[in-house]
């Protein structure tokens, strides 16, 4: 498998591609990785250095990578944060290439916007972006919680109104919608959820919620479910291993008491996951 990867990269830390691209690897994908910016660190230190990089700069990359005959090979493009708006218009450029080179490719986008703690921290115009111009190209798209509001206008919270919202956003484009960090009211206490929806059904994962903050967790299950759903075409399989993977990693960076990833010591939960978790249909 072939992954066009086109996100953020930091040199310290694990967001972006700098948390996609190894848990990538380490289950046997080839990633083409496209950088957007390429900071110092995550923006979550309120402090940061390096550039955002131009979209005709992102553009030229994708356009090298085309010359080297190799969009033919390419089964899945990813997205993810896109840093300035003018991205918009070279990712989906970039899926219609490939897409006309490998009709079977697919195009996954993690809509990063914020989240419920600490909002929107992207550009101004992204989320209508998002909403209005990319998502409606997108095969699959990986929102949180939050997101999955914004871009169905909804409060979505319990099972039945996430369900809703979902199928809000998949009659726009996604066929497939993996819903992270789902908070409901009736929960068990301690735990947070994960459930996807696409043509044959909706299932939900309960784990563990962790005391903590993760930069880059989603961008790791984005990338992870993206891979293990295009190799299986089974939803429920992939959002077991993603699960039990990304649950392991932030359990290791819990204990480990660093503020970032613990991405490379966690390695073998993405090439070996536990399978700890049950996966229950719920449609």
């Amino acid at each position: 498998m072939k992954i066009l990867s086109i996100q953020s990269a930091v040199a310290y830390g694990h967001v972006g591609n700098s948390a996609a691209v190894f848990p990538l690897q380490r289950i046997g994908v080839e990633v083409l990785p496209v950088y957007t910016v390429t900071y110092s660190n995550h923006t979550g230190y309120g402090a940061w250095r390096g550039p955002l990089i131009s979209p005709d700069d992102v553009a030229a990359v994708i356009t090298g990578i085309e010359e080297r005959g190799v969009f033919g090979q390419i089964d899945v493009v990813l997205s993810g944060y896109q840093g300035s708006e003018g991205i918009a218009d070279v990712i989906i450029d970039a899926v219609a290439r490939v897409k006309a080179a490998n009709p079977g490719a697919v195009y996954a986008c993690d809509p990063v916007m914020g989240n419920a703690k600490s909002g929107c921290f992207v550009a101004p115009a992204i989320p209508d972006l998002l909403r209005e111009r990319v998502v409606p190209v997108a095969d699959l798209i990986t929102p949180n919680q939050f997101e999955l509001g914004y871009l169905t206008g909804t409060s979505p919270d319990t099972i039945e109104s996430t369900l809703a919202s979902a199928g809000l956003v998949r009659a726009t484009g996604p066929a497939t919608v993996l819903v992270t960090s789902v908070e409901r009211p009736d929960r068990e206490e301690g735990t947070i959820e994960m459930l996807v929806v696409d043509d044959r059904g909706a299932w939900v994962v309960q784990t563990p919620l962790l005391p903590m903050k993760a930069n880059g967790s989603g961008d790791v299950t984005a990338a992870l479910f993206t891979a293990h759903y295009r190799a299986t075409g089974d939803a429920a399989e992939a959002l077991a291993r993603t699960s039990s993977s990304v649950y392991d990693l932030l359990e290791r960076t819990h204990r480990s008491g660093e503020r970032e990833l613990q991405l490379v010591e966690s390695q073998e939960s993405y090439a070996h996951p536990r399978m700890q978790f049950a996966v229950r249909q719920v449609r």
